[in-house]
């Protein structure tokens, strides 16, 4: 009995150092402070205040939906009905915009064309969901306020979601859009004369992968990028992760219940589901080289789970010496961006990609 108790310590013992060092990956926590003290040039944070406002307040109550989804939904449905409730989320909001269907190379999306958009200034934008949810249609609010601050279109892929795919699966098809967008417009095949990558939360993980597979594949780089709220870290490792997860009113009702598994079990999960190891740039992008990235904007929230995912990968990138730019907003629930322009910081937010787009190119 006695060899048996230790012979199961020494599988569970080994199947913890498995998990610490080959799916965690290096320790990140030096990028989590600034190394040079993060002067206002490279990171600015911007606050309307010292407590949530009536702004604020109804944003969340617009949030109750998932809340409700979450609470109310079995399990085996509760997929479908978040999926359905993003896309319809903001179905009511007029919109200033032309949305036109297209096939990048076997890519679903739209062409995204506010009035007066020039074919040849182009922004290939991924959208976020988790990986799960989310398309074309859940951030027109986004997509259309691109197309005008930009001056040109946007190309919105309606990228593979999981779990019906496999998660590699996003990451091709946004290398697969990318390259088609360098050479196709809305009015057909015709080089672009300024291209930008944008994406939020999971959108924002799959644009910071992408850059790194542009600048190792020799293409053009686009001329800029901006990461709404990314993820940047598939194991777990921001601390903001827990410590932000009362004040996250997006992210929190939806992931609150995972926050209780041990983080070793997640990594498991994790790897059992992609089959791919957490800490592969491929979708951490936080773990790759981030040295000579193009011009790069990264938004988040103070409030969000995912704040530290964006600390980090600035700060990790900044130290390989790419011109990276980071601006946090206090009170804003997750891609606050999507509440435009009913929120005052989505509107000042979005002014602030239009000067940085603007000074890019």
């Amino acid at each position: 009995m006695t060899e048996s108790i230790l012979a199961g310590l020494a599988v569970a013992t080994a199947v913890w150092f498995i998990g610490a060092w080959y799916l965690r990956g290096p320790d990140l926590s030096a990028f989590d402070i600034p190394k040079d003290g993060a002067p206002v040039a490279h990171w600015q944070r911007f606050s309307t205040g010292d407590s949530l406002n009536d702004e604020h307040r109804a944003v969340v109550a617009t949030l109750s939906g998932v809340t409700d989804i979450v609470k109310s939904t079995p399990r085996a449905r509760q997929l479908a009905a978040l999926r359905t409730y993003m896309d319809n989320m903001f179905s009511d909001k007029p919109l200033d915009a032309r949305f036109v269907p297209l096939n990048a190379a076997g890519v679903r999306g739209e062409w995204v064309l506010a009035p007066g958009a020039d074919p040849n200034r182009r922004t290939l934008y991924i959208h976020g969901g988790a990986y799960t949810m989310g398309s074309p249609l859940s951030h027109r609010a986004i997509t259309s306020r691109f197309s005008e601050i930009t001056g040109g279109a946007v190309l919105a892929i309606d990228y593979r979601l999981m779990p019906e795919n496999r998660r590699i699966a996003g990451v091709e098809d946004c290398r697969t859009a990318y390259r088609w967008v360098l050479e196709s417009g809305p009015d057909g095949p015709a080089t672009a004369k300024t291209l930008f990558v944008a994406g939020d939360s999971a959108g924002g993980n799959l644009t910071l992968s992408l850059l790194a597979w542009v600048r190792d594949q020799g293409l053009r780089a686009p001329d800029a990028a901006v990461a709404l709220a990314p993820q940047t870290d598939s194991t777990l490792g921001s601390p903001s992760l827990k410590s932000n997860l009362a004040t996250d009113a997006m992210l929190g009702p939806l992931f609150a219940p995972l926050a209780r598994i041990p983080r070793s079990v997640m990594l498991w999960g994790g790897w059992f589901q992609t089959r791919i190891r957490p800490n592969d740039p491929r979708i951490s992008p936080v773990f790759g080289d981030l040295a000579q990235l193009p011009p790069l904007l990264i938004h988040a929230s103070e409030s969000e789970m995912l704040r530290d995912d964006s600390i980090r990968y600035f700060n990790k990138a900044r130290a390989a010496g790419s011109p990276v730019k980071l601006q946090t907003w206090n009170h804003v629930v997750h891609v606050w961006h999507i509440f435009n322009p009913e929120l005052t910081e989505a509107r000042d937010a979005f002014e602030e990609i239009r000067k940085f787009l603007a000074k890019a190119c």
